[in-house]
């Protein structure tokens, strides 16, 4: 009994691999290049990527589960498509597939939209996998710390409807949690979502406040200006990647993300203590500098 991961050598990857090691499960990881593996002990390495389709014959051979998870890329879609057929035509019937919250919602959100067609094809299949939605990765706010600290400005488009925002380090437990529980299951369980939320809904004004109180000093929320956030963006990402996130802001300051009813008191339970926090993070950030 393997439990391929795929997306290992990323963040939620690799702390998904060293979850599963302390559980004592055997796991394989995925990877694109090898030689920059570096994983605990007793973990295989294949080579492959989601468009080498022998690779992943190679690489899904004797394995019973698999965790999905597709960097956002251009060609997303198609990578997910291709990996998940390969897994039904190998009889893997255990997934945990990462998926995002309010797909369903932010339909003109490029990677949403990619990972909704996802969902329907696992629906549609009857593929056995557990859908888990996270919102928005509180650690995508290191990339903006220099401009937190620096210009006293926190720069996101979150709007005023809020974001559950929540930590990779809950996501990956709880990924980790989810491939266990497949694993060990003496039949394959059937098909259900997950959201994955942080305990607090925050505004951008929200936000800037709990830095302020962090840094000791004023820190302003920037607005709503989805087109300069777009500019941003591209001085250190592509252009379609950066228009991406600029759909993504919009929907932000529209819709938001929000958690449905009893989603913290479930991952609290799942998880068996409280989940982490955005004070948390800032806290810990600020004291690591």
């Amino acid at each position: 009994m393997t439990i391929l991961v795929t997306g290992a050598t990323g963040n939620i990857g690799g702390q998904v691999i060293q979850h599963l090691v302390n559980s004592g499960a055997d796991v394989r990881a995925l990877v694109r290049d090898p030689s920059k593996a570096n994983f605990p002990a007793g973990v295989a390495v294949v080579k492959g990527d989601f468009l080498d389709v022998d690779a992943l014959r190679t690489a899904f051979d004797g394995v019973s589960t698999l965790f999905l998870l597709n960097a956002v890329a251009p060609d997303e879609f198609t990578q997910a498509l291709i990996a998940l057929n390969v897994a039904h035509s190998a009889g893997i019937e255990r997934i945990v597939y990462l998926s995002v919250i309010h797909p369903d919602v932010y339909v003109n959100v490029p990677h949403f939209a990619g990972k909704f067609g996802v969902e329907r094809m696992i629906e549609q299949m009857g593929i056995n996998a557990t859908i888990l939605r996270p919102a928005y990765f509180i650690q995508n706010d290191l990339t903006i710390k220099d401009v937190i600290t620096g210009y006293g400005v926190y720069p996101m488009p979150v709007g005023t409807k809020g974001l559950a925002m929540i930590d990779v380090r809950d996501i990956a437990e709880i990924a980790a949690i989810e491939l266990l529980r497949r694993e060990r299951a003496a039949q394959p369980l059937p098909t259900y979502r997950i959201n994955l939320v942080g305990p607090d809904t925050l505004t951008g004004t929200a936000i800037a406040a709990i830095w302020s109180d962090v840094l000791g000093r004023q820190i302003n929320y920037g607005g709503g200006d989805t087109a300069a956030f777009e500019q941003n963006l591209k001085q250190f990402m592509p252009p379609w990647m950066a228009y991406d996130m600029r759909i993504m802001g919009e929907r932000f300051l529209t819709d938001g993300m929000l958690p449905e009813g009893g989603d913290v008191e479930r991952l609290t339970t799942l998880l068996g203590r409280p989940l982490r926090s955005y004070r948390d993070f800032a806290s810990e950030t600020v004291a690591a500098a």
